[in-house]
């Protein structure tokens, strides 16, 4: 799938399918916006495994505790604005404190929504997912590790979060790509720099990498998918060989991953770390390319923040 395009949005419904084809108790429970979460694909072909709730979120969020009780496996599907902040306290109280099997699968996450603007841009929820008990929280890449970031959640007992998005982005795995809960992935080995990134930032941090690798920099560069539980071991690990550690997410640098690796370093590793995120800040209506050069999400923003990072490990 090199140099292919593809949404992590247009994995979910395509999954959903193929999971219930694979004799999975999965159902989909969603809030009028099928259509664009893709879950429309599951309707079509299982009429009998979608519920539309209309504009409803909590609803959405209370059907699908209310089914997982009667033994499924019941995915929500929403943009992420509405389906993690609108529905806050159900998930809270209604899934996460009884511990039930209901995945919290939202797209549209981010500022690469685009045009719809700060209202639409959700970069506060994997800090409002991250600080749940019994919550995991899962970021893909692409295309291919969103379909098996939603197969790991299907298989993983109890609430977890998948984060997608809107826009198409350039395919990192192959297609058949397995993942595996509280692993990080190591794309590229390096010596002088960690970049640890999720979501859409994987590209970026990547494209960074062969910059830097111009400059004579060597980095290591680490999918860290599974927010929560984080692959602890696998980062301290590189930050002992590089020395200093970039974290990049298109989601506030407060809460997310930027502030799980800072925890996990202040615990057990003191050692440079400099975060590219969502500096405090609300989205804009733009481009996604537009938006992720004015919030310093973008490629060159990751290598100024790795150059900062050796420049600070060699003060």
């Amino acid at each position: 799938m090199a140099n292919e395009k593809k949404a992590t949005r247009a994995a979910f419904g395509e999954t959903l399918v193929e999971l219930v084809e694979e004799g999975k108790p999965v159902v989909a429970v969603e809030a009028d916006l099928s259509g664009s979460t893709t879950t429309k694909k599951l309707g079509d072909a299982y009429p009998e495994r979608l519920f539309n709730v209309g504009i409803a979120e909590q609803d959405m969020v209370g059907v699908a505790a209310g089914l997982a009780l009667t033994g499924h496996v019941a995915f929500t599907g929403s943009f992420a604005v509405f389906g993690t902040g609108r529905v806050y306290d159900q998930i809270r109280n209604t899934v996460c404190y009884a511990n039930l099997d209901v995945k919290i699968a939202p797209t549209h996450a981010g500022v690469s929504v685009g045009p719809d603007g700060g209202s639409h841009q959700m970069v506060e929820d994997i800090a409002l997912m991250r600080v749940l008990p019994n919550m995991r929280v899962l970021v893909p890449a692409d295309y291919a590790s969103a379909k098996a970031a939603i197969k790991l959640a299907a298989e993983t007992p109890g609430p977890v979060y998948v984060r997608m998005g809107r826009a198409s982005v350039p395919c990192v795995y192959d297609e058949g790509v397995e993942l595996e809960l509280g692993r990080a992935n190591v794309l590229r080995e390096g010596s002088d720099v960690t970049i640890a990134a999720c979501g859409v930032e994987i590209d970026e941090a990547l494209k960074a990498a062969d910059m830097l690798a111009e400059a004579g920099i060597s980095v290591e560069v680490i999918d860290a998918f599974s927010i929560k539980p984080l692959d602890e071991e696998r980062i301290l690990a590189s930050v002992r060989k590089t020395g200093c550690v970039v974290t990049a997410e298109e989601h506030s640098v407060i809460g997310g991953l930027g502030g799980a690796v800072a925890e996990t370093l202040a615990e057990n590793l003191p050692a440079p770390l400099v975060r590219v995120g969502m500096r405090d800040c609300f989205g804009t209506s733009g481009e996604m390319a537009e938006l992720m050069r004015e919030f310093e999400l973008d490629a060159q923003a990751i290598v100024e923040a790795a150059k900062a990072a050796i420049a600070k490990k060699n003060n």
